[in-house]
Formats: C-alpha cells, sequence, structure tokens
C-alpha cells in the first residue's frame, strides 16, 4: 500500500496547497541587480548605491590595503566614487597572536614562534551625505594563519603577506555587509 492510498487525496491536496503557500512567500532576487523588477528605473539598485559610497581616509598600512581593496569592490572597478551620496568611516585594528611555538635550543633562551594568527577588525559608520544621518554601523573581522620563519625579514614578509590577505578578505566581508544594510534601509 502506497503513502497516497494510505493518507488518502485529502492529504496529497493539502500539501501541494502547504508547498504553493510557501512557495509564494519567498522572494529571491540578485543582491547587486540593476533594477527593480517590480518597478523598473524606481530604484537605483544595490551596485549603484555601492558606487556612491566614499571611504574616508585612514592612517595605518594594513587600514590602506583593507580601504583600497574596498574602494576597487565598491565601485566595481572604476575607482573612488566621483559624486559620493554616502560616506565610509573605517577603523581598522590588527593582532598577531602567536599559535605555536619551538621549544628552546642551546643557542635560545625561550621559546620561538612558528605560527601566528594574524586578526583584521574592521568597525565602520555609514553616513548619508544629503541628510548626515547615521545608516549603518557594524564591526566585521578575519584572520588569517602565518608560518613563522626564524629569519627576521621572511618573519616580518610572511605578516606582510597575511595582512594583504586578510584585508582583501575584509574588504569583501565590509562590501557585503554594506549591501545589506542598503537593503535593510530600503526596507524601512
Amino acid at each position: 500500500m502506497s503513502l497516497r492510498e494510505r493518507k488518502g487525496p485529502l492529504f496529497a491536496f493539502a500539501f501541494v496547497v502547504g508547498l504553493a503557500v510557501t512557495a509564494s512567500a519567498c522572494t529571491v532576487r540578485p543582491l547587486y541587480m540593476k533594477e527593480d523588477p517590480a518597478a523598473a528605473g524606481a530604484s537605483a539598485g544595490a551596485a549603484a548605491q555601492l558606487a556612491s559610497v566614499a571611504v574616508k581616509p585612514v592612517a595605518t598600512r594594513y587600514a590602506q590595503l583593507v580601504r583600497n581593496e574596498l574602494i576597487f569592490l565598491l565601485g566595481g572597478g572604476a575607482g573612488e566614487a566621483t559624486n559620493p551620496r554616502y560616506t565610509l568611516d573605517l577603523a581598522v585594528t590588527s593582532q598577531l597572536m602567536s599559535s605555536a611555538t619551538a621549544p628552546a635550543t642551546a643557542a635560545d633562551d625561550v621559546n620561538v614562534p612558528t605560527a601566528a594568527i594574524l586578526t583584521l577588525t574592521a568597525r565602520y559608520t555609514l553616513t548619508d551625505l544629503t541628510t548626515n544621518k547615521m545608516v549603518a554601523k557594524g564591526s566585521r573581522n578575519i584572520s588569517s594563519s602565518i608560518d613563522v620563519p626564524r629569519q627576521q625579514y621572511a618573519a616580518l614578509r610572511a605578516e606582510n603577506d597575511a595582512q594583504q590577505r586578510a584585508a582583501r578578505e575584509l574588504a569583501q566581508l565590509l562590501r557585503f555587509a554594506i549591501a545589506q544594510d542598503f537593503v535593510r534601509e530600503g526596507k524601512k
């Protein structure tokens, strides 16, 4: 005896109606769509909003790496916004923590780190320039592991490479967060 025969046609009808109701409640559309399909031309879209964000200057090297990558991602490779509608205040901090050490040898009197984790944390505030109102604020962080060699220059180079990797990934996280903030702001 099959499930359909045991449950009857009423169960099958209720199941189909339940699926239809569930599917009708879903709205799926691309995050970076150029136009709103419901009202073509009524909305500039998230891509245009992202391109209209100007990122304020920062002070440190790793913050500048994040800023440069974020400008590239927000503008779609076109560079900084020429007529910005929004401004992004960005504060980036870096923390390097040793995660593994080699025991001291006869030549060394202390344990030597062999692996570390670099964490970049970005705090941002997005402000609308026309109303001077804060649109969103948030924080994102990303970690990158490092093999720390005994040579000082090689260790410094490894840390710089980890900063570059983390900066690229952090900028992508920030772009997604800002796009989500625009979507949330548009629903208010």
